[in-house]
């Protein structure tokens, strides 16, 4: 058996298959519904299976809550919610704002929790540091007796989908890429930065490692794939430029942060486009020389949409529809 995401766009996103490999078809399990909204779908990005526990599973996506699920539950398929996850996981200062989202998730042998999030940090979560399987009724003391997950900071999860994972034979270290093009090492206990190696010429989006011997592969925009392995004879420094990366991916983090973004449902766009569209038309029938029209000081506003279709708008993410 194995069990996959289903990759396809629209709502298909936020639905969770079980692929049998002596079948050629694949069992949809559930779809994943946020917290806050249960007509909203939640998109997902990565899911990661429990090394000592198969039975376990969690999936992250378009939301702040990693989900943690049991497999038997759909085995047995009993009249409860198999929606409703085992348990959820989140850092404190997230929960409930609806601002981030999941792009990797990975387990160490020793069951620990590893999420990256995007364009925050990335933490390390034990088992008992779970919200429960719905996070939106917890009360603030229940929230306040958790502790704080590990925290590992100075790359950049912003432009692209960045993956993380262990390295180490007993996952020592905690390895994920950045949009500065490097890749990050840090010591998963105490979060200590250990490496910075210049992996890309732009990002570095996938880091797998070899199961058994002290390999790892990197990839991102580059047409390449570098293989790394220890071989310094001395312990290496960061580069000297390392504090410079890090600020800068700080900025670039605070920076975005603090634009305001305005909201508009897709009546809205829609008539948006509509417009753009009719004055395309009647530029073209008196000026139809396009050349007449270039100019430095032209403005151009982007608009970002979503893939849901227009009949089904009320199942789709607001953030989805943004102007910047």
């Amino acid at each position: 058996m194995a069990a996959a995401v289903e990759a396809a766009g629209g709502r298909k996103a936020s639905c969770f298959f079980e692929f049998d490999l002596r079948s050629d078809s694949a069992t949809k399990l559930f779809t994943c519904y946020s917290f806050l909204n249960d007509r909203r779908h939640v998109k997902l990005n990565s899911i990661a299976i429990d090394p000592q526990n198969p039975y376990y599973f969690s999936i992250g996506g378009s939301d702040e809550y990693v989900r943690l699920y049991d497999m038997r539950r759909f085995q047995l398929d009993d009249s409860r919610n198999i929606n409703q996850p085992v348990d959820t996981f989140c850092p404190k200062h997230l929960i409930k704002g609806g601002k981030v989202h999941i792009t990797s998730i990975a387990y160490s042998c020793a069951r620990e929790i590893l999420v990256s999030y995007n364009d925050e940090l990335v933490y390390l979560f034990q088992n008992n540091m779970g919200l429960g399987s719905n996070p939106v009724p917890a009360q603030p003391e229940f929230i306040d007796t958790l502790n704080q997950p590990q925290a590992y900071s100075g790359h950049r999860n912003y432009r692209t989908v960045k993956g993380i994972s262990f390295f180490g034979p007993n996952d020592e270290y905690v390895v994920s890429g950045s949009d500065c093009g490097n890749v990050f090492i840090w010591r998963k206990k105490g979060g200590e930065l250990m490496r910075m190696m210049n992996g890309d010429k732009s990002v570095v989006n996938c880091i797998e490692p070899h199961p058994h011997f002290p390999f790892m592969a990197t990839s991102g925009i580059d047409k390449t794939v570098k293989l790394w392995t220890p071989a310094a004879k001395k312990v290496i420094s960061l580069p000297k430029n390392a504090k410079e990366i890090i600020a800068s991916n700080e900025r670039g983090r605070e920076v975005d942060a603090s634009r305001a973004e305005v909201t508009l449902s897709s009546d809205v766009i829609m008539h948006v486009l509509r417009l753009h569209r009719r004055q395309s038309q009647l530029h073209a029938e008196n000026e139809p020389a396009l050349a007449n029209f270039a100019s430095d000081d032209d403005e151009a506003f982007y608009i970002g949409f979503g893939n849901a279709e227009r009949d089904q708008r009320e199942n789709s993410d607001p953030r989805e529809c943004i102007v910047a």
